[in-house]
């Protein structure tokens, strides 16, 4: 495709050759024909030395480029929407359900499903019209997977696990496994025991939820857990037992919330947080990378970061401060020298 082809489709404006564009590639390893994009100055440098043909930018750039330019509005979404013209087709999954699936006669099926290999669905589930279920996937009875789902290759959905409309489950995601509830203590004779505590309600997912790889959601002890509309979490996640999440909501890598927590409208808990069990965080809130949340967020902070979660003022304080020490015991130590002279 013709950079000004390309130009015209993104509402961008061509400067420079009218290169031909076959590929999206990030800066640094981009290659003949391919097109890359940059929206912040300090990464002027890699935009010099980009091998790329053409090189997306916003219209107020100034310090130009080795290749074409594009100018649009915003160099990210347009770079989004140029990887959707040159990225491969998706596999087309055609309605119907293959031999080999195990289904019970008492599940119900929409119109244009798709049910791959070996998958098992058991007794009273209901699946939507347009639902793509992969190969291997197991769900339990009960369940109920909302029309236009796509659930992908080994998933499971535990008894009772109910999935809203336009959801996406990546591979590996485990919906309603037990929670981690347990009861100890000692007995009169001074033994110890360890009881389970049965973990009887539901995982309840909202329309419109992404959820990524080897990602689990514990089912509630009592009740539901609920995960609210448009909520986007990414691989290697943990929810557990009882977490309610408002909705529009992200949760990044390895991040983990334990036991009836409540998280807002709009919070983005980034990557390796953890947050405490039994607190809420208000709308909003931003939980920081490898931060640890030990007690309700109300609003005030709009961000928190470290362990115990704090604003980045007050992490800043506290970074500088054994560096302040260190400095005014060496500036006692030089007057007292000064004094001893004297």
């Amino acid at each position: 495709m013709k950079a000004s082809e390309l130009a015209f489709m993104l509402g961008g404006t061509l400067e420079g050759e009218n290169v031909e564009i076959v590929a999206c590639g990030g800066l640094e390893e981009a290659r003949e024909g391919d097109l890359s994009f940059c929206k912040d100055p300090k990464h002027v440098k890699l935009v010099e030395t980009t091998k790329a043909s053409a090189v997306l930018l916003p219209h107020d750039w100034s310090h130009g480029a080795p290749c074409a330019i594009i100018r649009v509005d915003d160099p990210n979404r347009a770079c989004m929407e140029a990887a959707k013209i040159f990225a491969p087709p998706e596999p087309v999954r055609a309605p119907g359900i293959h031999p080999t699936a195990i289904i019970d006669p008492s599940v119900k099926i929409g119109e244009r499903v798709h049910i791959g290999p070996y998958t098992v669905i058991e007794k009273g589930t209901i699946i939507g019209e347009g639902a793509i279920i992969e190969a291997q996937v197991f769900i339990g009875e009960n369940c109920v997977v909302g029309a236009k789902t796509h659930i992908y290759a080994q998933v499971t959905l535990r008894e009772g696990t109910r999935v809203g409309a336009d959801c996406i489950l990546h591979c590996g995601v485990r919906l309603g496994g037990d929670g981690y509830g347990f009861n100890n203590g000692r007995r009169e004779d001074g033994s110890v025991y360890i009881e389970k505590i049965p973990q009887l309600g539901i995982v309840e997912i909202g329309d419109g939820v992404e959820i990524g790889s080897n990602t689990t959601i514990d089912r509630a002890r009592i009740g539901r857990t609920y995960i609210g509309p448009m909520t986007k979490i990414d691989n290697l996640v943990q929810v557990g037992h009882n977490v309610k999440i408002k909705g529009y909501s992200g949760l990044i890598a390895q991040s983990g919330i334990a036991g009836s927590t409540e998280i807002g409208y709009g919070c983005l808990i980034w990557a390796q947080a953890g947050v405490s069990g039994h607190i809420k965080i208000a709308d909003g809130v931003q939980v920081g990378p490898q931060a640890g949340v030990p007690q309700s967020l109300d609003g005030t902070l709009k961000y928190v970061i470290g362990s115990p979660a704090v604003s980045m003022k007050d992490l800043a304080a506290l970074t500088l401060a054994p560096k302040m020490i260190a400095k005014l015991k060496a500036e006692v130590k030089e007057l007292k020298a000064k004094i001893a002279q004297n």
